[in-house]
């Protein structure tokens, strides 16, 4: 799967929603309660960040929701896109990006939001065809502003940030021409999973959901 076929994927699931939930699941038992909730509150693309030991299998279980798109973030070596792809994941997100790591999405057919951080950055990616990047970390990276100055001589490049972006300031991103979602755990506080509170996280999901 070339750069560009992984840019056009990425981004018919950047136009789902708003936001992608950026999830870190350390109960499995969780997973596929909290998958339905987000999916329910009409936020169907999921990222579940493969930094805790069920990560995988939390990915193995919500894919199994009807509705919902999951994929696997923090992706940092080609073994990780091996294994998110082997767990059922749709699509990677990554911190930012290496050759290896570009090869093997490639390899492995997982289209990649690649992370970019400078106008360089975007720029390299860019020549490799990837027209939809992740801007990470947003707001340690100068936040909408910055994103806003990127645009301008790379209109080319539209972006999902994440890192610091909540509902106070999702509206900033949202309202630049080179947004096409967000990325944000607010919508899946560690307190609420834990608890199960469906119907609250449900709650979140569609405030986020209605966010433009």
């Amino acid at each position: 799967m070339t750069p560009a076929e992984q840019s056009l994927r990425s981004a018919k699931i950047c136009q789902l929603a708003p936001v992608v939930p950026v999830l870190v699941v350390d109960d499995l038992t969780r997973a596929e309660g909290l998958a339905r909730a987000l999916v329910k509150g009409g936020l169907p693309a999921l990222e579940v960040t493969l930094r805790t030991a069920c990560a995988l299998d939390a990915i193995r279980a919500m894919s199994q929701v009807e509705g919902g798109v999951v994929g696997a973030g923090t992706l940092l070596t080609p073994a990780d896109v091996k294994a998110a792809k082997e767990a059922g994941a749709k699509f990677g997100v990554s911190p930012g990006a290496t050759p290896r790591l570009l090869e093997a999405c490639a390899e492995y057919e997982l289209p990649l939001l690649p992370g970019a951080a400078t106008a360089t950055e975007v720029m390299t990616l860019l020549e490799l065809g990837y027209t939809v990047q992740k801007f990470f970390p947003a707001e340690a990276s100068g936040g909408a502003p910055a994103l806003k100055s990127i645009g301008a001589p790379i209109p080319q490049v539209r972006f999902c940030p994440t890192g610091g972006i909540g509902l106070k300031n999702a509206h900033d991103y949202l309202g630049l021409p080179n947004v096409m979602c967000v990325g944000g755990s607010w919508v899946a506080p560690p307190a609420m999973v834990a608890a199960g509170d469906w119907d609250g996280i449900t709650k979140l999901a569609v405030e986020a959901a209605a966010l433009s």
